[in-house]
């Protein structure tokens, strides 16, 4: 299968979908564009790798990563987004020390945000963005006032929100935390710490801090 690399196009945040972004990847040589759900930390994240400017006065997780990965001699040298299940997409992290080469499972969210430190390109395979892909009108030509263009712009929302609305309900429907009260969720998180089910434990804090 061929590999398409990618470039990051930009990050939308959903109106209606509360703390849900979606990051906007874009083919090289190509007009399809690869839109992926990604939570409010992952996104800042990579906003602030993307805005050279900007530095954190903390080393953010991903930064962390980074000053490690490079005490020990451990370069990203290219991320592949390989999978596409259930609209979940799953990526790894081509990596190498002392010349050789580690692929290690990673989240898209945090196999991008890494990408950017390490200045590694980004790569999909082709039938996944047939799958997944949406094309998207370059309007760069065309003036910045222009009606088509405000309409190019607003069916662009309109596609990002119908993703980022896919997510939220998939992720109900498979979440049945979605539909208890907080004062459960608080319950459960408390039962699950004390079993050392701490997987359970992410997902449920996760939720509490969604109501809050």
């Amino acid at each position: 299968m061929s590999l398409v690399r990618l470039t990051i196009k930009g990050i939308s945040y959903s109106q209606t979908q509360n703390g849900a972004y979606a990051l906007l990847l874009s083919e090289v040589d190509g007009e399809k564009q690869l839109p992926i759900v990604i939570g409010a930390f992952e996104a800042q994240s990579i906003a602030i790798a993307l805005e050279k400017d900007i530095r954190p006065p903390r080393p953010l997780t991903h930064d962390l990563f980074k000053s490690f990965s490079e005490r020990f001699s451990i370069i990203v040298k290219q991320v592949i987004i390989h999978k596409l299940v259930d609209g979940v997409f799953y990526s790894s992290l081509i990596c190498e020390r002392d010349k050789i080469e580690e692929i290690i499972d990673a989240r898209t969210s945090d196999a991008i945000a890494l990408a950017l430190r390490f200045n590694a390109p980004i790569f999909t395979y082709q039938n996944i963005l047939d799958k997944a892909g949406i094309y998207l009108k370059n309007s760069e030509t065309e003036s910045s006032t222009s009606k088509e263009e405000a309409e190019e712009i607003k069916r662009t929302e309109l596609i990002i929100e119908d993703v980022l609305k896919d997510a939220s309900e998939e992720t109900e429907t498979s979440n049945p935390s979605t539909k208890k009260s907080l004062k459960q969720l608080e319950e459960e998180l408390d039962e699950a710490v004390k079993n050392e089910d701490y997987e359970k434990a992410a997902q449920l804090r996760d939720e509490i801090s969604k109501r809050k």
